[in-house]
């Protein structure tokens, strides 16, 4: 098994709930009042419940957009990312990215969108048109 467990900050556990639950389709792991895990893709997702979030700094510059730093995401087969996205549109999510191509033919073609989770952490979703290239 090669996946990666990450905790991170949110405000809540309810808007939590809902946002990778309900709307991403994550399950949901064990829970307490303070912390909640998710499935995210085959991660372990760990939220804990603080009052103290650093200022985001849209410092990442790729392709020629500014991108917020830090977040994270996963990287996901065609097929799941379009229903990610559908689900995020269905849910009236806004981007902070909307979805597009980025290096378009170019060595690591990829879709790539980012949103904010509702404790305002940012996400970022890919799809790389070859995924012998994630690392080229």
């Amino acid at each position: 098994m090669a996946s990666f467990h990450y905790a991170f900050k949110i405000k809540d556990i309810p808007s939590t709930r809902k946002f990778y639950v309900d709307i991403l389709g994550c399950e949901e792991g064990r829970s307490t009042e303070n912390w909640i895990d998710f499935n995210f893709f085959d991660n372990q997702l760990s939220a804990h419940v603080s009052t103290d979030f650093p200022k985001l700094d849209y410092c990442g510059k790729v392709d020629g957009i500014s991108v917020p730093i830090p977040h994270f995401g996963c990287l996901l087969e065609k097929s799941v990312f379009a229903e990610v996205q559908e689900r995020l549109e269905n849910a009236g999510i806004e981007f902070v990215i909307k979805p597009q191509t980025r290096y378009k033919g170019k060595t690591g073609e990829q879709m790539t969108m980012f949103v904010f989770d509702y404790s305002g952490n940012p996400l970022e979703f890919k799809s790389f048109s070859n995924t012998d290239e994630v690392f080229k």
